[in-house]
Order: structure tokens, then C-alpha cells, then sequence
């Protein structure tokens, strides 16, 4: 177990006292009690010796536990005495932003303490050390995101089905950035925001939004061209026939997990339609049938990705910005050779780690950062 600084050894040292039992997280009176629940607030962390930290999570009710995306198993909150008071101390590594919910028997629900949340039933925490996200606002669990006045209803011969893709101009319009799992930016994460912001204080060129939200992730971001024909020949027709400013012939696509890996299938398959890549922790582990593996990742190095890549003499024209979660081990052996590959291709390559796990909430920055690099 780790050792935690004095400051953490005494709120946890105090708890049999109750009252101030947890005055170290900056909580006043004895947990439970009205002067307690009216200073509560997000997740509050304490240093830990060995550079970690140890957060404190509360929940006021029934019993719950506290999930988390993608980086720890879920954590059983402690009663304390018999109150309405429900906590866990929970020791986080350096550097992480995470999105979390509570798991209790009738649902799970977004932290009511945190101003920040993600879709009406997650929320999102940052260590003391996790670097700022920029143009990203705080948004509360039960807000209402901003959608784009423009939608278009894509009826896709080549995919089957029908689903509704948003267009938005931000700075009057210009290259258009695909953004796939378009719903998860529009709906969990405020994208539309955040480009808004990044775009007016001179971050990014004006750009022209494309939230294209997928219906089968498994079958459409595998290493097929079925997405990518639809894209080319039914879906950018439209855009061009809405009525915004788009320039298709400045195209970047960015994706993260299958998304990502089928961002940079697009640009190995089909290089005359994607040129310009932003991946967030691809799914460079993907090879035929990996789905069915136990353990996703337990597979060759690189994937299909890898063996796409080493067929490929000549990359000069593809411009490749690479970001994994500093967090997620697992995927690092994968995606670093990919970057390798790629970069002796003669792609123009960026490579970056980012403050988290698998997790949207820490891919945020990387996503408008690397979309303005891939314009540069």
C-alpha cells in the first residue's frame, strides 16, 4: 500500500473522532452533518509520497461504489457510521483525468458534487497535476449541450440504415474535420464549444464540423472499405449540397479507439480522400477476429494496421498526429509501432501521451490541438 504525506495521514488519522474527520480534503464538521454536506464539492485530493495522490469521493444516499472509465475497477464507497454519508479514499497515480460515475443498485449517476460532468449520468475528474484542457468548458450532468442547426439525413446505400450527421460551421466555415462517434462530441463532450472557443482565440483556422455517429462500431471502424466508399461517394456529396462553407479538399478525420484505427485505415486505403489524421489510442491491437479474443490486446504487435503499414514504400503525403493515454499500458506496444512504421513511410508524424486512460475526457486536448497541427 502507499505511504501519503502527513496532511493525508491526518484526515484519515481523525476519522474515529468524527468531527473533522476529513478537515485534510478542506470538509468542515462531522461527516453526514448539514454543516458537511453544504461544503462538499467535486472529488479532493491529497498528495501522496510517492507523488500520487489519494482523492476523496462522496456520496450522499443508499450504497453505491464509484466506477471508473477504463483505468481501476470499480471502488465500494464506505458508510460512515449511520449516516447518509458514503466515501471512498481512492489512490490515483500521477497525472490522470478520468471519467467516473456511481454505480448503485437502482443506476448509475453522475457525481452531484462536480460541476463537471459527461452526459447526464457521468462526470469527470483531474489529479492537481493532470495538465489544463483549454476551451473545454465545465459542464454540469444535466445541462444541454448546443447541437448544429444543420443535419443532414444520410441514408447510406453502401452502409444500410439511416442516421442523422450534424454539420456546424465554426469561424464561418473551411476544411472539414470528421469527427467519428460524432454523437459522444455532441452529446457527452462539448466539441462544438470547445472548436468555437479554440477557433476565436486564434488556435485553429476556421474549420467546418462533420459529427458522424456510427451504428455498429465493431463492423464499421474494422479495417474495411465499406465506411470509407460511403463516406466518399454518399455522405460528402451531401455536406457540400447543405449549404455551409466546406472545403472537402482539405479533409482531416479524427478518431479515437476503433475510430482511431479506422481513420488510419482511411488514410492507408484511401489516401486521395484522407491526407490528414488525428488518432487518440487507436486500436492498432485490431487484426480479423480480434473481437473475439479474451484479452483484446494479447495479439500481434501493431495488428493489421503494422502489416498495412509495412506494405506501404512511400507516406510523404500523409500527415499522422498519434496520442495514447499515458495511463494505458496495454496499448503502448501497439501504437508505438504503428507511429514507428509510419514515420519511415515518410509520414509527417506527431506522437503524444496524454494525462489518462482509455478515456474521452483526457483524448479533449489532444483532439483540437492535433486537428490544428494536422492543418498546419
Amino acid at each position: 500500500m502507499r505511504r501519503v504525506t502527513e496532511q493525508a495521514r491526518t484526515a484519515y488519522g481523525s476519522t474515529a473522532a468524527g468531527e473533522g474527520a476529513f478537515a485534510g480534503f478542506g470538509l468542515p464538521g462531522t461527516p453526514g452533518s448539514p454543516e458537511f454536506w453544504a461544503a462538499a464539492g467535486a472529488p479532493a485530493s491529497l498528495p501522496a509520497e510517492d507523488g500520487g495522490w489519494v482523492t476523496l469521493f462522496l456520496w450522499r444516499g443508499s450504497p453505491a461504489g464509484v466506477g471508473f472509465e477504463s483505468w481501476s475497477k470499480p471502488v465500494p464507497l464506505h458508510r460512515w457510521e449511520d449516516t447518509d454519508c458514503w466515501y471512498a479514499e481512492v489512490r490515483m497515480p500521477p497525472r490522470l483525468r478520468v471519467t467516473y460515475q456511481f454505480l448503485a443498485d437502482d443506476g448509475e449517476y453522475a457525481d452531484a458534487f462536480n460541476p463537471e460532468g459527461a452526459g447526464g449520468d457521468r462526470s469527470v475528474f483531474a489529479t492537481p497535476d493532470a495538465p489544463h484542457q483549454p476551451h473545454w468548458p465545465a459542464v454540469g450532468a444535466d445541462d444541454v449541450l448546443p447541437v448544429p442547426a444543420t443535419r443532414i439525413r444520410w441514408a447510406s446505400v453502401l452502409l444500410g440504415g439511416r442516421r442523422t450527421v450534424r454539420v456546424h460551421p465554426v469561424g464561418g466555415g473551411g476544411p472539414v474535420v470528421l469527427l467519428l462517434d460524432g454523437d459522444d462530441w455532441l452529446y457527452l463532450h462539448p466539441a462544438m464549444t470547445a472548436f468555437e472557443s479554440a477557433v476565436a482565440n486564434g488556435d485553429l483556422p476556421p474549420v467546418t464540423l462533420v459529427f458522424l455517429p456510427s451504428k455498429d462500431r465493431a463492423a464499421e471502424f474494422g479495417c474495411r472499405p465499406e465506411l470509407w466508399e460511403a463516406v466518399r461517394h454518399e455522405l460528402l456529396p451531401l455536406v457540400a449540397e447543405s449549404g455551409v462553407r466546406a472545403d472537402l479538399d482539405r479533409l482531416v478525420v479524427a478518431g479515437q479507439s476503433l475510430g482511431g484505427l479506422s481513420a488510419m485505415y482511411a488514410a492507408l486505403e484511401f489516401p486521395e480522400l484522407v491526407s490528414r489524421v488525428a488518432c487518440q489510442s487507436p486500436s492498432f491491437w485490431w487484426t480479423p477476429g480480434a473481437l473475439d479474443r479474451t484479452d483484446l490486446l494479447d495479439g500481434p504487435a501493431g495488428g493489421s494496421i503494422a502489416e498495412q503499414l509495412r506494405e506501404r514504400p512511400d507516406l510523404s503525403g500523409l500527415r499522422v498526429a498519434f496520442d495514447v493515454g499515458e495511463h494505458e499500458t496495454g496499448m503502448l506496444p501497439h501504437c508505438e509501432l504503428a507511429e514507428g512504421l509510419a514515420e519511415q513511410a515518410g509520414a509527417t508524424v506527431r506522437v503524444s501521451r496524454s494525462a489518462s486512460g482509455h478515456d474521452r475526457a483526457g483524448w479533449r486536448h489532444a483532439l483540437l490541438r492535433d486537428v490544428a497541427w494536422a492543418l498546419a
